[in-house]
């Protein structure tokens, strides 16, 4: 019993200071004495912790447009895994849909209190909180958005919470072809006939021929002057490249230009759709 409860303590131990950085190990010598420890061995087992995820109550000050919120404390969150259309201001122009996104979420979190859940990262490059949204009754807002077809996915690596349910999420709102999915805006374009000025979130269609390889990136080539990159770090989270090879897809996100040039970064697997 004793020897238990010695062991219990050193995982808990483990696990509170180690388990968001480092995987836990356990090992039985010759004599049966069991060790922890964050080192791997050849005989060493790695230990699967039970983790519960943890809420923050808050209360929302405003809501910023449909992705964004401030808190009462005036902190700025920005809701993990989805993107809404933007709405005008002094550096961007409205876009379809935004202002819908935006007042269906003023109207979900008019009683003020929320539960932030946060993922691996906890802050983007402007400060602002990562997190998931949920209600008071459990009701998770990052998804109802993308269930109303309010919002589209935009999982960004190693954020990763949820991603199965947004994309079951999205494939629902997209099949019944709700806001976003009926817009003319956001009607899928050919890679081959690009309008010189493109603008926000976009789906592409096109039939990837060729992949390239850099140190940091991997690249689907659609034409001579569009490609998709693809991050080497990311490339686990896909199937192997040579499955779209060949095979018509509808590619979602945004494309940077660089003079005749366009490129479509892509950071998750959802946004690749084989057609």
């Amino acid at each position: 019993m004793r020897l238990m409860t010695r062991i219990l303590l050193i995982m808990s131990l483990l696990l509170q200071t180690h388990y968001s950085a480092a995987d836990i190990y356990r090992q039985q010598d010759n004599k049966g004495h069991i060790t922890f420890s964050d080192k791997v061995s050849a005989s060493a087992t790695r230990v699967q912790p039970k983790v519960s995820t943890y809420r923050y109550k808050h209360v929302v000050a405003k809501v910023y447009d449909g992705d964004t919120i401030t808190l009462k404390n005036g902190e700025r969150v920005r809701l993990l895994g989805i993107n809404t259309p933007e709405i005008e201001s002094r550096y961007r122009q409205d876009e379809a849909g935004g202002q819908t996104a935006k007042k269906w979420l003023q109207k979900k979190l008019k009683s003020g209190e929320v539960y932030l859940e946060f993922d691996k990262q906890r802050h983007d490059k402007y400060k602002r909180l990562l997190a998931h949204l949920f209600l008071v009754n459990g009701e998770h807002v990052n998804k109802e958005l993308v269930a109303a077809g309010l919002a589209t996915l935009s999982i960004i690596p190693p954020n990763l919470s949820y991603a199965a349910e947004l994309e079951k999420a999205e494939l629902s709102a997209q099949k019944k072809g709700l806001g976003i999915w009926s817009m003319a805006d956001y009607k899928p374009i050919s890679v081959q006939h690009l309008p010189k000025k493109i603008v926000g979130w976009q789906r592409f269609l096109a039939t990837p021929k060729e992949i390239k390889r850099s140190r940091k990136y991997v690249r689907l080539i659609l034409t001579d002057k569009v490609d998709v990159r693809i991050l080497v770090a990311n490339l686990a989270l896909f199937p192997d490249l040579k499955h779209y090879l060949n095979k018509p897809l509808e590619i979602r996100g945004w494309a940077s230009r660089k003079k005749d040039h366009y490129s479509i970064l892509v950071q998750h697997p959802s946004a690749i759709v084989v057609r």
